[in-house]
């Protein structure tokens, strides 16, 4: 039986945008943002993080200071009673030849074979073009781009809806 999943980017979807964010001290969430995935999951969504973390590759800070920042966050939706299914990263720089760093949609596919998703009724919601193209090549036609990270150029973006917020998808996504 396939599942079906809200996959997020973590910063500018998750938290506010933070240059290279490895402290727990600098971490915010962005409002609302576990109120609308207890919302998700009790619509039967599992939820994915997918987050490119090129931090790592340019030395800015560790792949354990990665992990020690995402087990924190997870014991935070945790203590929301909200379960986060999985989450997948990539350590790479822009310059990396990996299938992993979006635009290319190796974490979405490496979830999709791991967790038996149906791409189809999974949605990706990011805050930049790299998130909705990786989407794309993954079989998700589902996209919203949040105004809460990145600048957006919505006039040459292929998402298919734009929100300030991810607390905004509860006008998008129903029952």
């Amino acid at each position: 039986m396939t599942i079906k999943t809200i996959f997020l980017d973590r910063d500018g979807v998750i938290n506010k945008e933070v240059n290279y964010l490895h402290k727990i001290e600098d971490f915010e969430f962005i409002d609302e943002v576990f109120e609308t995935c207890f919302y998700l999951k009790n619509l039967g969504f599992e939820i994915i993080v997918v987050t490119n973390q090129s931090g790592i590759s340019r030395g800015y800070y560790s792949e354990n200071d990665f992990h020690v920042i995402n087990n924190w966050m997870i014991s935070q939706f945790n203590e929301n009673n909200i379960n986060i299914l999985d989450v997948f990263f990539c350590p790479h720089s822009n310059e990396s030849n990996c299938e992993c760093r979006k635009p290319k949609p190796g974490m979405l596919i490496n979830a999709k074979n791991k967790h038996n998703i149906n791409m189809q009724e999974s949605w990706m919601i990011g805050d930049s073009e790299r998130d909705i193209t990786a989407a794309y090549l993954a079989g998700i036609t589902n996209t919203i781009l949040v105004r809460s990270g990145h600048k957006i150029n919505e006039k040459n973006s292929k998402a298919k809806f734009y929100l300030n917020s991810i607390k905004e998808i509860r006008n998008l996504v129903k029952p």
